[in-house]
């Protein structure tokens, strides 16, 4: 069976990051998404709020990537079982 892994996460991802479930970190994402469209934050919060951002879209895509090919293997397997 294969190992996957989050290859795509890259070292700059800060440990938090790394470890978080695909939900907690989509639900951080939401809420620096509103906190920026709001507009009330000062430029710095903003910029560290946007690198924050990228690197939690960039964890959640690699959940998700892993999480996808999971369900390829699994469909995978039940087609090679079934035909």
């Amino acid at each position: 069976m294969t190992d996957f892994k989050e290859t795509a996460l890259s070292s700059e991802t800060p440990t938090d990051i790394k470890d978080m479930s695909f939900e907690k970190a989509m639900a951080e994402l939401e809420l620096l998404v509103r906190r920026l469209e709001e507009g009330r934050l000062t430029l710095e919060d903003a910029i560290g709020a946007y690198e924050r951002g990228t690197a939690l879209r960039t964890h959640c895509e690699a959940k998700l990537r892993v999480a996808k090919l999971k369900v390829e293997q699994v469909l995978g397997s039940q087609n090679t079982t079934s035909g």
